[in-house]
């Protein structure tokens, strides 16, 4: 999101304060980034309209602000912002009206705008093919140049790619969930993994496949000493031993995309999330119950989880076509 530079110095540091407010509550690393950015822009928006302090802020300058945002056309895609894009704006504006009447600055109404319609989509999904030619090339010595650290430290790069694979298919992990993961969540003698983590702060128990568990006990016991010591609790860490974030696991994932050198995998729109969506198509595919494939994911809802079987029924319409 392109930062806005604001003006007014009471905004810029009730931005600082609502930052700040997110994380005492607990709220995860991405919410406290991406919910003051998103309370910028629309004090930003309030600037523009000639309103420079707190006191000037109401509920109709807000429906302003979130109306203008759904005419808005999307620089990425043809349409709008997506629903999904927009009640993340929505969510910013009512946690900033606690924030604001928690804490005595305002007493702002509760804001009564509905949340939209949940279109999320699954665009792209990864073939049971592709992702096993994923996992082959991290086999490979894909780095042309070694420097002094020299091939073990390319063989522990692999292994903790295999790991970091598994924990994304074969674990259906989300992105946040997998940054949080540490060595205690993995209890190997049972082969499950327990996500302390995850979305809307709820736990869940995650079965590992005997596969994914060989790659995971390999990065851990073979891998991972070499990045780090065992002080660091933190399952996926870098090269410096510190906890490797989400941004950095992406960047792995688009290499192993690129290495493939195969063009239509290189084609595909992929993310991290990519990975949980495939395997929830698979698992339905092969003919796994919804309800199941919901509690394997930690959907809170089985409509969350249907959107795996529009998007079967739309491949088969557009092979049928």
């Amino acid at each position: 999101m392109k930062q806005l530079a604001l003006q007014s110095e009471a905004y810029r540091y009730i931005i600082a304060s609502f930052k700040e407010w997110l994380q005492i509550l607990g709220y995860s690393e991405q919410t406290v980034y991406q919910l003051p950015n998103y309370i910028q822009e629309f004090l930003f928006f309030a600037e523009s309209k000639g309103y420079a302090g707190l006191y000037q802020i109401n509920n109709d300058l807000i429906k302003e602000h979130y109306y203008k945002l759904k005419e808005r056309t999307n620089k990425r895609r043809t349409g709008g912002l997506s629903n999904s894009y927009l009640n993340k704006h929505l969510q910013a504006l009512q946690k900033f009206g606690d924030y604001l009447r928690q804490n005595g600055r305002l007493q702002l109404p509760k804001l009564d705008i509905q949340t939209e319609e949940d279109n999320s989509e699954v665009t792209d999904i990864l073939t049971q093919q592709e992702i096993k030619l994923l996992f082959k090339i991290t086999y490979e010595c894909y780095e042309q140049k070694k420097n002094d650290k020299g091939i073990v430290y390319y063989e522990a790069m692999q292994m903790r790619d295999r790991a970091m694979l598994s924990i994304f298919y074969g674990c259906a992990l989300r992105r946040n969930e997998a940054v949080h993961l540490d060595i205690s969540d993995i209890v190997f003698e049972k082969a499950i993994l327990h996500v302390r983590k995850g979305k809307g702060y709820k736990e869940r128990i995650v079965p590992i496949t005997k596969q994914s568990l060989q790659y995971l006990e390999n990065y851990l016991y073979d891998g991972r000493p070499y990045f780090c010591n065992d002080k660091n609790e933190a399952f996926f860490v870098t090269q410096s031993g510190k906890r490797l974030g989400g941004q950095q696991m992406l960047l792995r994932l688009n290499t192993l995309i690129q290495l493939t050198g195969n063009a239509e995998l290189q084609q595909k729109e992929i993310h991290l999330h990519t990975l949980r969506h495939s395997i929830a198509t698979h698992l339905l595919q092969n003919g796994m119950k919804l309800e199941r494939i919901k509690d394997f994911l930690g959907h809170s809802s089985l409509e969350s989880t249907q959107i795996y079987t529009h998007f079967i029924e739309n491949e088969e319409l557009k092979i049928n076509n």
